[in-house]
């Protein structure tokens, strides 16, 4: 028990470190953010006296001075939203990491396993990254080509009548076939690129690492334990193992998704030339 205590004090101390940087890695963030509102507000509040006292030359260089100061930490700010970002993401890696290796009497800051079973989690997050871009650029995407149909689709029929209503406007006869236009455009974009698709799969692909990595994260499944025997040697060993099973089954899902990509894309390649052909015969007809 004396031999355990030290190392668990040592393993709060560096978890306490580790929080009191964080905390003020966001309280500089939110510093800088008071700063870099306050000038834009200098900014705004020059711009509105321009247009009072358009001849004031002060006001014109105040404003200037703070649209620059507020460039300047906009610019620093995101510096510092993404070494915060990166640091909270690696610290709470860390704590999946060693939260499982507590079960174990042996558990101490200086583990072998710890670092390998951070490594793979830190693997399966990027994955889990790039496919939550990937899901969520898809459903903007998707959503913002649905809604530019809808809108250019429904303000056709008002821009018809507001031309009977003012034949004389030269700009209101070419409106009711532009939107029409930019409205079938954005439609084939719609329907030409698998948005709903790629966010539904990406999405899909999201939660099952997810659910992988609480699996490996907690231990739940027996591949992922390594703590049911009582030799320090053979948990070491079954650690070892749960860390290959945990980054082949992220592999697994990884690699079936990427399949089912090529198979989609694949599938659209042969419907596209019987399309043509249908639509040829049909004309020829």
């Amino acid at each position: 028990m004396t031999t355990i205590e030290p190392k668990n004090q040592t393993d709060m101390s560096d978890m306490q470190e580790q929080s009191s940087s964080s905390s003020s890695q966001k309280m500089l963030l939110f510093t800088l953010k008071i700063i870099e509102y306050f000038f834009l507000a200098a900014f705004i509040g020059s711009g509105v006296i321009t247009f009072v006292l358009p001849d004031n030359p002060t006001v014109v260089l105040t404003g200037s001075i703070s649209l620059a100061i507020f460039v300047f930490l906009f610019l620093i700010n995101q510096q510092v939203f993404r070494v915060s970002s990166n640091a909270a993401s690696k610290l709470d890696l860390q704590r999946k990491a060693e939260l499982y290796l507590m079960n174990s009497n042996n558990h101490s800051t200086k583990n072998p396993i710890a670092p390998a079973r951070e490594k793979a989690l830190q693997y399966s997050q990027e994955l889990i990254d790039d496919y939550k871009k990937t899901r969520n650029l898809s459903r903007n995407l998707y959503y913002s080509l649905q809604i530019g149909t809808i809108v250019f689709s429904g303000v056709t029929p008002i821009l018809v009548l507001v031309d009977k209503l003012e034949p004389g406007q030269s700009l209101l006869k070419w409106l009711p076939v532009i939107f029409p236009a930019i409205a079938s455009i954005v439609a084939s974009v719609v329907t030409s690129f698998p948005f709903q698709e790629n966010w539904i799969s990406a999405n899909t692909t999201v939660e099952s690492l997810e659910a992988e990595q609480e699996k490996f994260v907690l231990g739940i499944t027996p591949s992922y334990r390594c703590y049911d025997s009582v030799d320090e040697s053979q948990q070491q060993q079954k650690a070892k193992e749960a860390i290959e099973n945990f980054i082949t089954q992220v592999n697994n899902i990884h690699l079936n998704q990427l399949q089912a990509v090529t198979e989609s894309q694949k599938k659209e390649e042969k419907t596209q030339p019987a399309d043509q052909s249908t639509q040829s015969n049909s004309q020829q007809s």
